[in-house]
């Protein structure tokens, strides 16, 4: 695919990436594998380390009895990036370093290899930003102490080794600290057809893509190959943006976590006008600050998968919160999420449903740009719909997130190939419940 886009200076924020031709909304403007990645340790029993898909059963590696795999065929195609990896695993155990650790050791596996790496993503590796020097102590001290757990993952491969893998990085990355820092900043979360996180990667030349908290760009993932579109009209010269973050949140909320993480103030416009934080914090104050204080338990809750109290916990606060606060409220919003998410676990499709339906038109609101995550929302409400025998629900609720979807991933995503085959089936239970 001919590249349509070129690095620039970007006034005000460093590197950028621009058009260099016009890119029509949903067009996919390039597909990139990781320069290195790895799956999360919460998802490693579930996802496949080579392919990254998700499967109910695994096949165990037998010598870190760490990384899964789909069948002999992930794991053959996995082994001549693994044996090394698996080595360090071996030697650290019981201890497990951190996805960031991990990550880092997979980039230097990666470039000392012979295979090695393009000059392009090792030029922009180089370029990448550490932000050490903005950064508070505490998170030095931090990144300090993953980069002494990288050196010694790595010194269980040889006594020597890590400061012989030093030479494969480009002069700027050398120092562990510095490396790590760099990951940190500029790797991105791969997720799986519902948008859950599964692992980490780097992606050298589209981490020079800036933030925008409303972006003419959106990225979804087919395993760990990054899928780049567009969900706006591009000009010629005009530069393209992805969110960094979830913008799900209140203006105060996405620039506290922009400046913490990736070390920037936004200067957006959606961020300028504080656009949608008003209908966010929409209903009575007392009512809907109870579900923000309660929001930090629920997600201890989900985290632990504790999906019958979760439930009855998120019940309980909306039905407290009652009326005074419209199902738009953010906190609201996120709360009936979580009550569908633990509905769903413990297969109360009713209920699950109900509590669906709600999310929509916070959805609508706050994604009104063609949005993945409100186009795999609506698949999930359409789901149900079918699950319920609510055919002719489902078939509109499938074709509005066909809408979005084929901007957002196009017609050959699996996940579009999926919709579009329960779309199929909808017309087929219809045509034979319709008398003839």
């Amino acid at each position: 695919m001919a590249l349509k886009f070129e690095r620039f200076v970007s006034p005000g924020k460093g590197n950028g990436v621009r058009a260099t031709a016009g890119i029509r909304r949903g067009e996919l403007v390039t597909s990139v594998e990781p320069l290195a990645s790895c799956v999360s340790l919460k998802r490693s029993r579930e996802v496949c380390q080579q392919c990254f898909a998700r499967r109910e059963t695994l096949l165990r590696c037998s010598q870190c009895k760490m990384a899964r795999y789909c069948n002999v065929t992930c794991q053959s195609r996995a082994w001549p990036g693994h044996k090394r990896e698996c080595k360090c695993l071996r030697g650290l155990l019981p201890r497990v370093p951190t996805d960031s650790v991990r990550l880092a050791a997979s980039l230097i596996f990666a470039l000392s290899s012979p295979s090695g790496s393009s000059s392009e993503e090792l030029y922009s590796l180089e370029e990448h930003e550490s932000h050490l020097n903005s950064m508070s102590e505490q998170k030095k001290e931090g990144l300090s102490q993953l980069a002494s757990m990288l050196e010694l993952f790595l010194h269980q491969e040889g006594p020597n080794l890590a400061e012989e893998l030093k030479t494969a990085l480009p002069p700027s990355c050398r120092d562990f600290l510095c490396l790590i820092a760099k990951i940190t900043c500029n790797c991105f979360t791969i997720s799986d057809g519902e948008l859950h996180e599964i692992g980490v990667g780097l992606y050298p030349s589209l981490s020079l893509l800036n933030h925008d908290c409303r972006p003419n760009c959106v990225m979804v993932f087919e395993g760990a190959k990054l899928q780049l579109r567009a969900v706006q009209d591009i000009s010629a010269e005009e530069e393209l943006t992805i969110s960094y973050i979830e913008t799900l949140s209140l203006t105060e909320e996405r620039q506290k976590q922009l400046a913490d993480q990736y070390h920037f103030n936004c200067q957006c416009r959606r961020c300028q006008t504080h656009d949608k934080d008003e209908l966010m914090l929409a209903g009575e104050e007392a009512a809907w600050r109870l579900l923000k204080e309660a929001l930090p338990k629920l997600d201890k809750l989900k985290g632990e998968s504790n999906w019958k109290t979760l439930l009855e916990s998120s019940l309980h606060l909306l039905s407290a919160a009652g009326a005074g606060v419209p199902d738009e409220n953010l906190y609201r919003l996120r709360i009936t999420d979580m009550a569908l998410d633990a509905a769903i676990h413990l297969q109360l499709w009713d209920e699950a449903l109900k509590y669906s339906l709600k999310t929509l038109p916070g959805y609508r609101q706050y994604y009104p740009d063609p949005h993945p995550v409100h186009g795999v929302q609506l698949m999930r409400v359409g789901k149900l719909q079918h699950y319920l025998e609510n055919i002719k629900d489902a078939l509109d609720t499938f074709k509005e997130a066909y809408n979005i979807m084929k901007l957002t991933h196009g017609d050959d995503h699996p996940l579009m190939v999926d919709l579009k085959m329960k779309m199929e089936e909808c017309r087929c239970e219809m045509d034979q419940q319709s008398p003839h």
